[in-house]
């Protein structure tokens, strides 16, 4: 996986109107959540703020990053959990990070390359990626920052499947039955077809 560092600073002022202050200051809230438990079996956070101009690198981009998380000198791995934006700005209004290790297996979602000429698409097909992203499990130093899908046998009104791939050392989380991407049947693959079909 890609990896990329921030910073940010522990908060101990909680709640709304402290949450509301920050982000004024353009700073976003954010939690942390890692091995340690509450007396209930809960996952105990750490609270803290990172600068927007910081955290904006790791959120719109399409990659999936190990995130080198630094909270007032004291370094943490982590990758993101959870986003939530503003409904109408889209402005990220929190983030939840998740403290990973190099041995402990994370459930992450990887974005789909799709790879080659599908030959469904020579003869006038549409490719149509039906899902951006696989969900696999594994030890973050073994997953790939992208998953290479190879299209080039996908005939028209075929699909594939995430059953039908596979990776070393991944498992996969979403289900077997979820269709990554087809080729679907155009107009002109048609013609193409009942022009075929006189000459025969």
């Amino acid at each position: 996986m890609l990896e990329i560092s921030l910073k940010g600073q522990k908060r101990a002022d909680l709640g709304k109107k402290a949450s509301k202050e920050a982000r004024k200051q353009g700073l976003i809230p954010c939690n942390i959540y890692g091995e340690k438990k509450d007396e209930n079996g809960l996952p105990v956070a750490v609270s803290f703020v990172i600068p927007f101009t910081e955290l904006r690198k790791a959120i719109y981009t399409p990659n999936v990053y190990v995130i080198n998380l630094e909270l007032d000198g004291e370094k943490k791995l982590a990758i993101m959990k959870e986003i939530q934006f503003h409904p109408v700005t889209d402005a990220p209004l929190h983030v939840d990070f998740f403290e990973i290790t190099p041995e402990k297996p994370i459930t992450v979602g990887i974005p789909v390359n799709l790879v080659g000429l599908a030959a469904g698409v020579r003869l006038g097909g549409r490719m149509s990626l039906s899902i951006r992203q696989i969900k696999v499990t594994a030890p973050y130093t073994r997953i790939p920052e992208k998953l290479d899908v190879d299209v080039t046998a996908l005939e028209i009104g075929k699909s594939i499947k995430v059953g039908s791939l596979s990776y070393e050392g991944l498992e996969f989380a979403t289900p077997a039955e979820v269709i990554v991407c087809s080729v679907k049947m155009t107009r002109a693959a048609q013609a193409a077809a009942a022009a075929a079909a006189e000459e025969a």
